[in-house]
Parts: structure tokens; C-alpha cells; sequence
């Protein structure tokens, strides 16, 4: 049954995941329990909320690939103790050794767990530019954590990746080619996907959303995103995206939520633009077809503004 629902979600429109579900998995600290998607690759998908004390900070996609030499992880996750019931459902499923893991990015849901991982003497790997927002903004990024995780927080330390690159990173293990690549400037800095090219599956992380509203940060240069988008994206004619939150689905749907809504944005604030607004109207153009994403109601006005910001010097 579970084969079966995930093989919907990759065909279907996107299942309008809802903020107020509740936890899925009250038996792990896991949201919810970790799904194979294609044979040999996992993902406990995470609440598409923001992070709380109730989903533990796992409100991102942990993903891994069970190779047949070895378990390679995709993302450190928000903590210790997540990163720690995350291995717990690994060993569950195979007695394979988890021999490395991946950072998607730079931000605490995706490096905060790498403390446990580094216990486990697993290397961990990320983008140059991951390492230096860890170095940068980890202490930050930690009592953050802290302030909404409390007790689940413990034994959480800043730990960087052990190995950076600045293109990409081949893994050929088991029964897989694995290739870790940065395509350019997308949501944030360091931001990586991890392709499959034999099975035409690509783990986006935060390159790509569909079921939650995508956030725009200060850092985060829409045209440069969209320019990623159109040269390096989609070029891998993926079959199969795990993205960085919400189900796994298809090109179709990212491409959809995430280059149709920046595409969106941008045309709505350079209407707004030519038509003499200023930031503080900005903020309400209308947003209303995505409205029915999760967070919309969080970032829909602070993704205006800064879009705003950055266009009106384009």
C-alpha cells in the first residue's frame, strides 16, 4: 500500500498537505515514517510547517539510498536526536553501514544533525559555501533550535561537513551512480541536488518545492534561481523529484510551484514597479493562486518585499 501511495503522489496534483496534521510517526521523533519511493530509495518526508517542538524540527525531507554497499544519507537533518531516530529507522530496513552523508544546504534542518552523524565516524559532505553558512550562522542557527526543540535539542553541537567540493561529487557504491552537484545560485547558498541519472531520480532539496510556499530570503537572488532553473535544472529530465519538503512527485509539479511562482512574483512586482509602487504596497500584490500552499500565510508578504528589493535595482 505504501509503494502504491507514493507512486500517486508522483502522478497526481499535489496532496495539499495541511499544517494542522498532526505528527505521523508518535513512535519516533520522526514526522513521519520513512517510505521507499523507488526501489532502494528512501525518505521520511517532514511536515511542510514550520519547524515546532511538535514535529522536532523535521519539517525537511531525509532521504537515503540504500545501496547494496552502504547507506549514503541526504541531509544532516535539525538535530542529534533526529538525526539518531532517523539512523534507528535505517537500521530497521537494512544492516547496511551508513558510509556518508550528504548536506543539502547551508540551514539548521539540514546540518544541525551532523553532531550525531560525526559521532558515528560517517564522513559528511557539502558545498564550500554550506561549510562557510555553518561557520557563519550555526551558533545562531542552533539556539534557534533550541528555542522551539527544548529538551529535543540535546547533544546538538555545530558540526561542519568534513569534505566540501565546489561542482560536483561522484559516489559510485553498491548498485548506484550517485552525483552530487551545485547548479548554480538557486534558494541558498551551497544549495546541492543529488541525481540518479540511471534511475532518473533527483533529490532537488530546496531547488524545488510544489506542496509549501517557497521562501525567498535575503540572500536568495530570484533571477540567478530562475536562471539555474531553466540551464541546469531542467536538463536533467528527472522522472522521479524527492524535493526538499513535501511528497515526492514529478517535473511537472515542481515546475509548477516553484519556476511558475517565481515567474509569478516577478511579474506581479514589475507591474508594480512600473506603476510607481513602493515597498510598503508591494508587499500585498496579489498572491492569490498559491494561496492554498502551506506557509503561504508566513512568507507570502516577506517573499513581495524582497523580490521587490531586489528588482528594483535589476
Amino acid at each position: 500500500m505504501k509503494h502504491l501511495l507514493v507512486a500517486l503522489a508522483l502522478t497526481a496534483t499535489p496532496a495539499l498537505a495541511s499544517e494542522n496534521i498532526a505528527d505521523k510517526y508518535p513512535g519516533s521523533l520522526l514526522y513521519d515514517e520513512p517510505v521507499e519511493v523507488i526501489p532502494g530509495v528512501w525518505s521520511a518526508i517532514g511536515a511542510t510547517a514550520p519547524p515546532s517542538y511538535e514535529n522536532s524540527g523535521h519539517n525537511n525531507n531525509l532521504s537515503f539510498i540504500v545501496t547494496g554497499d552502504g547507506v549514503v544519507v541526504i541531509n544532516g537533518s535539525a538535530a542529534y536526536a533526529l538525526a539518531k531516530a532517523l539512523h534507528d529507522e535505517i537500521k530497521r530496513i537494512t544492516d547496511q553501514p551508513v558510509k556518508l552523508v550528504f548536506n543539502e544546504n547551508g540551514q539548521g534542518h539540514a546540518t544541525l544533525g551532523n553532531s550525531y552523524w560525526a559521532e558515528q565516524g560517517v564522513p559528511i559532505v557539502a558545498h564550500v559555501d554550506t561549510a562557510h553558512e555553518v561557520e557563519k550562522n550555526g551558533g545562531p542557527n542552533l539556539q534557534a533550535m533550541k528555542g522551539y526543540n527544548r529538551d529535543k535539542a540535546e547533544g546538538t553541537t555545530v558540526q561542519g561537513p568534513s569534505e566540501t567540493f565546489t561542482d560536483d561529487y561522484i559516489v559510485e557504491m553498491g548498485d548506484f551512480h550517485i552525483e552530487a552537484r551545485h547548479l548554480g545560485p538557486a534558494h541558498s547558498p551551497g544549495d546541492i541536488v543529488v541525481w540518479l541519472p540511471e534511475q532518473s531520480l533527483v533529490i532537488s532539496g530546496d531547488m524545488a518545492f510544489h506542496e509549501r510556499m517557497l521562501p525567498i530570503f535575503a540572500d536568495t537572488i530570484t533571477a540567478d534561481w530562475l536562471e539555474t532553473w531553466d540551464t541546469e535544472f531542467e536538463a536533467l529530465n528527472a522522472t522521479y523529484v524527492i524535493p526538499g519538503h513535501g511528497h515526492p512527485t514529478n517535473m511537472a509539479q515542481v515546475r509548477r510551484y516553484t519556476k511558475g511562482y517565481l515567474e509569478y512574483l516577478r511579474a506581479r512586482i514589475g507591474e508594480h514597479i512600473d506603476n510607481g509602487g513602493d515597498l510598503s504596497e508591494a508587499y500585498y500584490v496579489d498572491q492569490s493562486p498559491y494561496a492554498h500552499l502551506d506557509t503561504f500565510e508566513e512568507l507570502a508578504t516577506k517573499n513581495a518585499g524582497r523580490v521587490f528589493e531586489q528588482m528594483e535595482w535589476e
